[in-house]
């Protein structure tokens, strides 16, 4: 019996057009030597187990073949060849950059650089994991990088390119290695189960594609595993149970529940799935990997982003055109808030729970913001919106009011959508009922802000509101509780005070208190209030509030009650004052001012404020 090899080594490439996902490099590398333009200097980066140090194998074979192909492969004939396959040429240095990184070990690779090589054209030093050296073993082999002798080739390999000082990647030609893509993995092990006579399906090659994220020696690696478990038959459930992942079908069940909002149906799943040994996070992410597959779905050019198998990727088409755009988008959302939050979440399956319950009912959610049924707030009332067109809305009439003589003015009403309607305050409803006559109103479109309609004393409705930006502020608003004039009352100096600091108390800002505690309120005349204020921003402040008319108005009822707000010039200079620069001689006086005893320390120690 002989000894076992595993795959990643017994069917590792020995040419260049056996190198899987890598075309560009390898076709880069043929050109080169075809046209003699070979630089004495690679690097080959890139993930792990895509094929860098088996690149650098093969060019360094094909470089000292003594035979090669017309396609320049090596012939795997010549004395060469037959003791580079048997580990045995001299003319092949490798070295492994993360146990030998020191300066002594890059001293002994320049030793050797001196040396011609005994059989073939080139010495070639193969330095893997070039990023672990040290600085001080980088700055060595500066010199001998950038002008090696011209029998010496060096081709350097790394997974982490950002690690090597610049000065190496500027001596040196850099190639790329990309990862492989899953399509090209399950060929490859396809090719290698059809050489071992294993039978797989195809959906299981897929999962090992997957699992070994872009890098092919890990999945030859983990297929190895498979046929230790599996034999010589692989099936998509061994598969999944052997490397801990999760059937897609458990992730099918769960969106047909969301998409026909059965809670039950899709907390019992995740209950299964729990009891299976499997993490909640792995669940949650794996739920938003598959929502991405249905996303990738909804749009033909998009489908070649779905990497499954054929038969898999037929049913994802066809829950995708059952779920809707919204519906994908917000799951993905809540999946991604879910995931984010979960190391922070004490009970982690009431946090994964609850993220799912919450993707149930997003139909749900998404129905109702389209279309908002009246809100009760207190005693507030929203009216009914027709979504309908109307050319010409009744009036709005009481059962009391007698018929308009003068039909009002029409306006042509939009269709309108569905935005929440206008609220109308109770106190507005009792406004509109009440006058025996009333005039009809036509709403064109809703507001963003509710206005309520405030009725005056001949019944009119008066939707005008005061505006603060003129010095003379007049007082005609009408209020809910607006107080009785009162022709005889004259504006008095100490019920303006009065009221004025009762306004003060009730102010909850300091700031706002502050500027009204620093302003001066006078009697102007027998209507007009009179305010000094110390700055513009004071006034701007006290413009700011609304509640401060009414407030007065209701106090003190006087009619055409008129406000005028003025910033006090000797104020304003005050609150700014030129800094002075005092002397040592003004400071000692300040200091002698305020203690006396100073004066006396002074002459005991015999000190000069003057500095003189």
């Amino acid at each position: 019996m002989g000894q076992f090899v595993v795959s990643a080594r017994k069917y590792r490439p020995q040419r260049f057009d056996e190198v899987v996902g890598q075309e560009h490099v390898s076709k880069t590398l043929k050109n080169a030597l075809q046209n003699d333009k070979l630089a004495h200097a690679f690097l080959f980066c890139g993930p792990r187990g895509v094929g860098k140090t088996t690149c650098a194998r093969i060019l360094a074979k094909v470089l000292n073949c003594e035979n090669r192909t017309e396609d320049f492969e090596a012939c795997n004939e010549c004395s060469s060849c037959t003791s580079f396959n048997g580990s045995a040429s001299f003319n092949i240095n490798e070295l492994d950059a993360a146990s030998n990184n020191s300066v002594e070990h890059i001293r002994g690779l320049i030793e050797q650089v001196r040396f011609q090589p005994q059989q073939g054209q080139y010495k070639i030093f193969i330095i893997d994991e070039v990023h672990m050296l040290s600085q001080q073993a980088f700055n060595a082999f500066l010199k001998t990088l950038e002008e090696p002798p011209p029998y010496a080739i060096f081709i350097l390999a790394t997974t982490e390119k950002h690690k090597i000082i610049p000065t190496i990647l500027s001596r040196c030609q850099i190639f790329d290695f990309k990862r492989i893509q899953i399509p090209r993995m399950v060929e490859h092990l396809q090719h290698i189960c059809k050489e071992e006579g294993i039978e797989a399906d195809k959906d299981a090659l897929h999962i090992i594609g997957q699992k070994a994220d872009g890098a092919l020696r890990d999945a030859l690696s983990i297929f190895d595993r498979m046929t230790s478990v599996a034999g010589t038959k692989i099936d998509y459930d061994s598969v999944i149970e052997n490397l801990n992942v999760l059937d897609y079908d458990y992730y099918f069940k769960v969106v047909d529940g969301m998409l026909t909002e059965d809670t039950a149906k899709v907390l019992l799943i995740f209950d299964t799935i729990f009891k299976k040994g499997f993490d909640p996070d792995i669940f949650i992410n794996g739920l938003a990997e598959h929502l991405r597959n249905l996303l990738v779905c909804k749009d033909a050019k998009t489908l070649e982003l779905l990497e499954t198998s054929d038969s898999l990727k037929k049913r994802y088409l066809e829950q995708a055109a059952l779920a809707p755009n919204s519906f994908i988008l917000t799951a993905l959302n809540i999946a991604a808030d879910c995931d984010i939050n979960f190391k922070m979440a004490r009970h982690k399956r009431l946090h994964v729970e609850m993220a799912i319950i919450k993707m149930t009912y997003i139909g749900r959610a998404i129905t109702l913001s389209n279309n908002p049924t009246p809100a009760v707030v207190g005693e507030k009332k929203r009216p009914e919106v027709s979504n309908q067109t109307v050319s010409s809305p009744k009036p709005v009439v009481s059962p009391t009011s007698a018929p308009v003589s003068t039909p009002p003015k029409v306006v042509e009403q939009k269709t309108v959508t569905p935005t929440p309607p206008p609220i109308v305050e109770q106190a507005s409803v009792q406004a509109i009922a009440s006058p025996p006559v009333e005039q009809p109103t036509i709403v064109s479109e809703p507001e963003p802000e509710s206005i309520a309609a405030k009725s005056s004393s001949n019944g009119t409705i008066n939707n005008k509101k005061t505006q603060y930006d003129m010095p003379s502020l007049s007082m005609d608003d009408d209020e809910d509780e607006e107080a009785e004039i009162d022709s005889n009352l004259k504006l008095d100096i100490d019920l303006l005070k009065t009221t004025w600091h009762a306004y003060i108390a009730q102010i909850d800002s300091p700031s706002v208190k502050a500027a009204f505690q620093k302003s001066t309120v006078s009697v102007k005349d027998e209507i007009t209030i009179a305010i000094q204020v110390g700055s513009q921003m004071a006034k701007g402040m006290m413009q700011q509030e609304k509640n401060l008319i009414p407030f007065i108005r209701k106090r003190i009822p006087i009619s055409n009650l008129a406000m005028e707000i003025n910033v006090d010039s000797f104020k304003a200079n005050q609150l700014v004052q030129p800094k002075k620069i005092l002397s040592v001689k003004d400071k000692y006086e300040l200091m002698r001012e305020k203690n006396p005893m100073v004066h006396e320390l002074r002459l005991r120690l015999d000190l000069k404020p003057d500095n003189q």
